[in-house]
């Protein structure tokens, strides 16, 4: 039985914002159970599940992308790997920055709900923390939860043993280099390097010193030209759908929407889809 649901979320996100978004999460939750009775998904991989007392964050990220077989270095685009393990990925604005993503199983149907007004720097940690939610946390709660998510996603965006030589000598050019490789913030970068004792305290804190005259601290350089995350598995299965011959009214029955004007997720597009 899945435990409740999982979010990154910022120690200033306001209670009722964060269970208003916990609502639209299990609303999804309740669609695609009712999809997933209908539908027959074959997903590529899956999404394994280890257990937290017994296996370490960063082991569980390198087991992944060893299940998965994933490429060596940086990740170009995350959701297409997640996806391609039968998670469905719905992006939307929040109307808050304050709330990342929020996650859960249903059933046997991992479920992320990312806030898209995020840069897709801060997005792509976000879905990273919640994998991590979803292999190590699918049947218990934990104390370090919320570190052992966001130590899967270090480890699975960027892997110790191709980053740690990167990441000595930083400096803010540097860095700018660095996000562009590997599609992750400055700010995760000076972390990850800590983390990894490549950089000592001072010179953590002098980087975020350096970040924060330029501006960069609120708003970094470089997130508008990353690759966007773009959610694509909810649509191919609408599109699989209306392939079958079935019409909007009868898909947006079927995943228990009251009529295909409300249905915009598994609305099928007109444009060509890859069926996963």
């Amino acid at each position: 039985m899945a435990v409740d649901a999982h979010m990154r979320k910022r120690a200033t996100a306001k209670a009722t914002t964060w269970r208003q978004l916990e609502a639209r999460l299990n609303m999804y939750r309740m669609h695609v159970r009712y999809l997933m009775e209908e539908v027959s998904l074959r997903a590529e991989q899956r999404i394994p599940t280890f257990d937290p007392v017994d296996t370490d964050p960063a082991d569980a990220a390198r087991m992944v992308r060893m299940q998965w077989r994933m490429p060596i270095g940086p990740i170009r685009s995350v959701t297409p790997w997640v996806e391609a393990a039968g998670c469905v990925v719905v992006a939307e604005d929040f109307g808050t920055s304050r709330v990342d993503g929020l996650s859960q199983w249903v059933d046997d149907h991992p479920v992320i709900l990312i806030n898209q007004a995020a840069p897709v720097d801060r997005l792509r940690l976000t879905i990273g923390h919640e994998l991590g939610h979803l292999c190590l946390h699918s049947s218990e709660v934990t104390l370090t939860m919320e570190e052992d998510a966001t130590r899967f996603a270090a480890e699975f965006l960027m892997p110790e043993e191709v980053i740690r030589p990167q990441l000595r000598n930083l400096t803010l050019g540097r860095l700018h280099d660095l996000k562009r490789e590997w599609g992750t913030s400055m700010q995760a970068l000076i972390e990850r390097a800590r983390e990894l004792n490549v950089i000592s305290p001072e010179k953590r804190t002098n980087l975020y010193k350096s970040l924060s005259n330029k501006g960069w601290r609120t708003k970094e350089p470089l997130s508008d030209e990353l690759a966007p995350e773009v959610p694509q598995l909810a649509q191919t299965i609408g599109a699989a759908m209306a392939n079958k011959g079935l019409t909007r009214e009868e898909i947006a029955s079927i995943a228990g929407f009251s009529g295909p004007e409300t249905n915009k997720i598994f609305a099928a597009q007109e444009r060509r889809l890859r069926a996963i």
